[in-house]
């Protein structure tokens, strides 16, 4: 059995730092594979986030699946949902944000939500920056940021 004095007596011949001490362990590259969503239903959550990021849905997953994903075509961070039993009770401790692309945030909210998410809280500010906070079909929420252009617009209109 591994106690305390174990893991005290590694950190101590192998000169790791300790809890707490995050900023002496050297930096290391990573990539962030994706980000992991519990559900009861991975393969129509899946589909709900397919619908929204247009990303597509690979061949091998089928309704019933423990497990179902999504993959941007660049290869970029993916989004992987995973069945499970107990339902969700809280708010999220780590959430997406999404940005459009082609639209502005507002036309995004309403797309998003002619898709099945549910609105749970508007954080926009009269000078139209801010979010808009929706939940997915398992009530997993998300926020909608202003896009690319849709930032720069307002930048442009700024007095300086």
């Amino acid at each position: 059995m591994v106690t305390r004095s174990h893991i005290t007596d590694l950190v101590t011949k192998t000169g790791l730092p300790s809890r707490g001490h995050h900023g002496t362990v050297p930096a290391m590259s990573i990539s962030l594979s994706h980000v992991t969503i519990d559900c009861a239903d991975p393969y129509e959550l899946a589909g709900f986030w397919h619908e929204v990021t247009g990303w597509p849905r690979p061949g091998d997953d089928f309704p019933g699946d423990p497990e179902a994903s999504l993959f941007p075509p660049d290869g970029g961070t993916g989004l992987w949902f995973q069945v499970v039993p107990e339902p969700k009770t809280v708010k999220n401790r780590l959430h997406l944000d999404i940005k459009p692309v082609d639209r502005t945030r507002d036309e995004e909210v309403e797309r998003v939500m002619a898709l099945g998410a549910t609105f749970v809280g508007d954080h926009r500010r009269p000078d139209g920056s801010g979010w808009v906070v929706l939940a997915d079909p398992a009530g997993n929420e998300f926020c909608v940021l202003r896009g690319d252009a849709e930032r720069e617009a307002a930048a442009a209109t700024t007095p300086s």
